[in-house]
Order: C-alpha cells, then structure tokens, then sequence
C-alpha cells in the first residue's frame, strides 16, 4: 500500500500530512473483506469504526495503530456524525495513514459521500475503498439471487430508517412498489408494518415472498421467510430484532431450492 506523505494544506491553513481512506469492511464474514481493505488494515496509524465491524475483521488492524470506536446503533450514537468528520480532519493532520472503516459499502447507505465531501472541503486527501454490501451479500448466504431470468430482471435498493434530516428524503414506497422484481430493503425492521402497509396500499400482492435476513453472513445468521401480509406478525411471533435486511419478491421462492445447495462457509 503505498502513500506519498506529501503535506497539503487544509481549511484555515493546517497542515495535513496524511490521507484518509474510507474502506468497506463488508457485512461481517471476514472472507468478503476486500485484499485492498485489509492491507490498508495492516499499515494504518489510526483506524477509526463502526459498530456493525465484525471483531474479526478489527483484528486485521494494526496493533499499533490508535483504534477509535465511532460506531452508531439506533438510539445509541457514540459520536456524532459530525464529530467523526472533524475528528478524520485532526487525525490526517498527524497521522500518514488514516482508515475509516465502515461496515457493508461506503457509499451505500454508510454515509461515505457525507464524508467524502467534508473531507475534501477541508482539503484532506481522501480515498474509497468500496466494500461488498450486506444488500448483495446476506441474500447470497441465504440462498436468494437478487436476479433470476425467470423472476427478476431489475433490483431496487432502498433504505428503510426514515430519520428526520434533510440529507434522507422520504422514500416514495407507490414507486418501489412498481419499480422492480425486487425490492431490498435496508434497515427497515423498526419500520415493517408502515413499510408493508405502504406497499400493500401500491398494489403489492399479500402473497408476495418476503426474507428477512439477521447477522447476514455472520456465523449466527438468522433467517425469516413469509409474504406480505403474514410477515410482520411473525416478526413479532419470533421477536426478530434488527439489524436485518429484507428481501421482497419473487426471488425469496428460489431459498427452497438453493437450501440443498452448500451454504457459503464463514471464515471465523
């Protein structure tokens, strides 16, 4: 992994000696971190992370590097996205090699262009290093292709944590409805029966197949299948608790035939 160690000078003058690289650490097996990820791992002064990071992954990490905890979970945020934006701008400005990993793909609902952006307006050297995303990777270990020439020809992917803020616009449910064979829905567990209620309304069949996947490519995965209209009830039945991916449509049907297949083995 090379690095120039070039000094730039950032926003009110301040010196900036190293470059930051947001890296995708994947959604938790840690056979599906990128090469480019964890040498990056291997040779930085400062990492600074999620919660979702599995520990196997934390422990490609430098052990001399200074390891920052800056992860966020619903209702529990350690830092403010705002405070581990400033606090990158301060570590490039000691440190050569600065990663933040991110769990899944930066720039998929990881808040990696929200990052990007302020790093490169305060003049801080930046780098992405994208990472597979639990959206494509947790249907995989539960037997559903996204694609199938038969079922699905288009994917949608769309998130379900409507927070409050101008950076998230409310998502149009009529339209996913109608937009794709398949529809896969992150973070949206606390939100089911408004999503499911919304896409019913769009004309979505109560029979629709619908997988919930939990921990996904995690040794603890868990998995729950239903449709539209018995879904949120089972959520309930089986206290399914987030964090999950849900897969809606015709796909989910193939996890019956591919169940016979070998399951993706997880690295420990």
């Amino acid at each position: 992994m090379s690095h120039t160690g070039t000094e730039n000078t950032g926003e009110e003058g301040k010196t900036v000696l190293g470059k930051v690289y947001l890296v995708g650490a994947g959604p938790g097996d840690p056979g599906l971190m990128t090469l480019k990820g964890k040498g990056l791992l291997e040779c930085a002064d400062v990492v600074i992370y999620d919660a979702l990071v599995s520990p196997q992954i934390l422990a490609m990490i430098n052990p001399l590097a200074e390891k920052i905890d800056a992860g966020k979970r619903k209702g529990r945020h350690s830092k403010l996205q705002e405070e581990t934006t400033q606090l990158l701008i301060e570590k490039a400005q000691t440190h050569a090699i600065v990663v933040r990993l991110k769990g899944g793909d930066p720039f998929i609902f990881g808040r990696g262009g929200e990052e990007m952006e302020d790093l490169v307006s305060a003049g801080v050297p930046v780098e992405v290093v994208p990472g597979i995303t639990s959206g494509l990777a947790a249907p995989a270990y539960a037997g559903i292709p996204l694609t199938h020439r038969t079922y699905s020809s288009s994917v949608t992917f769309v998130t379900g944590h409507e927070s409050a803020g101008k950076y998230r616009p409310k998502v149009n449910w009529s339209a996913i409805a109608h937009g794709s064979e398949t529809v896969v829905i992150y973070m949206g567990v606390h939100n089911l029966p408004y999503i499911v209620a919304e896409l019913s309304k769009a004309g979505l069949s109560d029979q629709t197949p619908v997988a919930l996947i939990r921990w996904g490519t995690r040794p603890d995965q868990e998995e729950l299948f239903g449709t539209l209209g018995t879904i949120v009830a089972q959520v309930e039945e089986a206290q399914f608790e987030a964090p999950a991916i849900a897969v809606i449509g015709d796909v989910v049907q193939l996890h019956r035939v591919l169940a016979m297949a070998d399951r993706p083995k997880i690295q420990n």
